[in-house]
């Protein structure tokens, strides 16, 4: 079983960027797609960009292509979340998840691990 912290959240202006990571222990990364989610107040978690178990492939929502990049350091057993141009409707506690599907998926229910999350504002 693995276990997930991510870190990096915080609070920064329209227009900034930030670099979530999500640590995993107990078994490493490679055993694992893994996804990030999103939620913001008052609204469910949604998708935001998975990578692979291999590593080879990554999805993202159509709502963060060409801002947000999701890549893998399977060195450090850690998956990071390069987020961009920030919005304020980027603002929500951002989730790491593993899934034991070999491509992870869009939803929730594809992902059996998840993170304590953390949040990130952004300030117009």
């Amino acid at each position: 079983q693995v276990q997930l912290v991510e870190s990096g959240g915080g609070l920064v202006q329209a227009g900034g960027s930030l670099r979530l990571s999500c640590a995993a222990s107990g078994r490493t990364v490679r055993t694992y797609a893994i996804g990030w989610f999103r939620q913001a107040p008052g609204k469910g978690r949604e998708f935001v960009a998975a990578i692979s178990r291999s590593g080879d492939n990554t999805k993202r929502a159509d709502s963060v292509k060409g801002r947000f990049a999701i890549s893998r350091d399977s060195a450090k057993n850690t998956v990071y979340l390069q987020m961009n141009s920030l919005k304020p409707e980027d603002t929500a506690i951002y989730y790491c998840a593993a899934s034991t599907d070999a491509y992870g998926g869009l939803e929730n229910y594809n992902y059996d691990y998840w993170g304590q999350g953390t949040q990130v504002t952004v300030s117009s």
